[in-house]
């Protein structure tokens, strides 16, 4: 009788179990995603956006992640309009499940962080209020300078959340990004009435950007109140280069910054104490693919006009800001382990399963249940590796622009070629977007 109610007892606890392991996490967003950037990459932008739009419909907890996808479809399809109105969605939501749900963190303990609330990793939060940007200034220009002061406004709030020990770490992956002065001191110089913001504009650039070299020749251009000679006007092109930051499930062996961590979580939700392990432990990390392409050679009416260069570094963006994060990530994963732990020695002492046979089940369901985690890879997949500008004055008239890639092997290649209306005293934009030797998606073009 006692061998029928322990039976009785196991095989209730091993439904239960069996319950939870239905809800874990398996396959990771990479593997699913995978088919659309793929559509993507080979330049076939409407089965891009069908997969994405059918993918957001089917796994709603991972829309917002498809959904930044979507935006850099729909911005390089010639629709830039529709890419700021998917950004502003995203954006909004995830400033809003910043906070993670509680329902959804204590699911997360028994699966995986692949079920909670996407809030996006803080360098998209930043990035979306970028594009947003640029998405802006290629359909009519309003919201475009707004958004640039979102940038750096959403760099100082997430510095501001950083702990006091971090601070030092932290200056450097949340400084200041150039890139949004850059763009108001371009959509400032370009009203003749504002030069003095441009002006400073140019200067932050300079000064948190040494590097970039046309910001010495920007700004002297500004405080001299010349946007261009008589007869003139200016052509901006964006570049979108190389493939940029992805994230993989990788092995982590838990640092004593994310033990410690882990519990502190603990501490303050439970009774459980983290009992430090060498095992790896499933994370994601930022994955950047090698770079092809160095920058764009611009040529108009056959002769050679400028060179990008970059004004947005997204991968050292991410991977700066991953040192500041990845400890959060691989405590989450020990607070997950000790957990699925407790909750095995709690089931054993309720079916009080005292005979071997019965411990050595329920510790084999414990490793099955720990075997079924992925890490959370849902990330914004088809960023560039880096945004380049190059400016160009031209005379007023119409003009043959190509856009010819410079490989990391010095070899230059064709690309595509456009006409482009230039207006006198009017900044006309360009994008165009290469995540390799080949152009993917249209070249957009907006005279402002």
């Amino acid at each position: 009788m006692e061998h029928a109610n322990l039976t009785s007892r196991l095989a209730c606890a091993g439904l239960c179990l069996l319950g939870i392991l239905a809800t874990a996490g398996c396959s990771t967003y990479a593997q699913r995603i995978r088919p659309a950037h793929e559509q993507f990459y080979q330049d076939r932008l409407d089965t891009a956006a069908e997969e994405l739009a059918t993918y957001m419909a089917r796994h709603p907890g991972d829309a917002d992640a498809a959904a930044m996808d979507l935006a850099m479809v729909q911005l390089l399809d010639g629709r830039p309009a529709e890419a700021e109105q998917t950004l502003r969605g995203v954006r909004d939501n995830l400033d809003a499940y910043e906070q993670a749900d509680a329902v959804e963190s204590g699911l997360s303990m028994l699966t995986d962080d692949q079920r909670l609330a996407y809030a996006g990793e803080n360098y998209e939060r930043v990035l979306a209020r970028v594009f947003l940007a640029l998405a802006n200034l290629l359909h009519d220009g309003q919201d475009a300078e707004a958004y640039s002061l979102q940038i750096n406004a959403k760099q100082a709030e997430l510095l501001q959340q950083v702990e006091d020990e971090e601070k030092e770490q932290a200056a450097v992956a949340y400084a200041p990004l150039a890139i949004a002065p850059y763009l108001r001191g371009v959509i400032r110089e370009a009203t003749f009435a504002n030069y003095d913001d441009a002006s400073r504009a140019y200067h932050q650039v300079v000064s948190w950007q040494p590097g970039f070299q046309a910001g010495a020749e920007d700004l002297a251009r500004a405080q001299s109140g010349v946007h261009s000679r008589p007869g003139h006007g200016v052509l901006y092109v964006f570049a979108l280069v190389n493939r940029g930051p992805s994230k993989q499930e990788t092995l982590e062996i838990p640092s004593t910054a994310a033990l410690l961590i882990a519990d502190r979580i603990l501490s303050a939700t439970s009774r459980y104490d983290v009992t430090p392990t060498l095992a790896p432990i499933k994370v994601p990390r930022v994955f950047v693919p090698p770079r092809e392409v160095d920058a764009l050679t611009v040529v108009v009416d056959n002769q050679t006009r400028g060179r990008t260069e970059t004004i947005c570094d997204v991968a050292e963006l991410a991977l700066r800001q991953e040192e500041i994060e990845l400890p959060k990530a691989v405590a989450r994963a020990v607070v997950r382990r000790a957990v699925k732990k407790a909750a095995i020695y709690a089931t054993k002492n309720v079916v009080e399963a005292s005979e071997p046979w019965a411990d050595l089940a329920l510790s084999a369901v414990g490793v099955a249940w720990e075997a079924t985690e992925a890490a959370d890879t849902r990330c914004w997949g088809l960023l560039p590796r880096e945004i380049q500008v190059v400016r160009v004055e031209l005379p007023a008239g119409r003009h043959d622009v190509q856009l010819l890639p410079l490989l990391t092997s010095r070899v230059s290649v064709a690309g595509p070629s456009i006409s482009v209306d230039i207006a006198d005293g009017r900044n006309t934009y360009l994008l165009a977007c290469f995540p390799g030797p080949r152009a993917v998606g249209q070249v957009i073009q907006r005279t402002q």
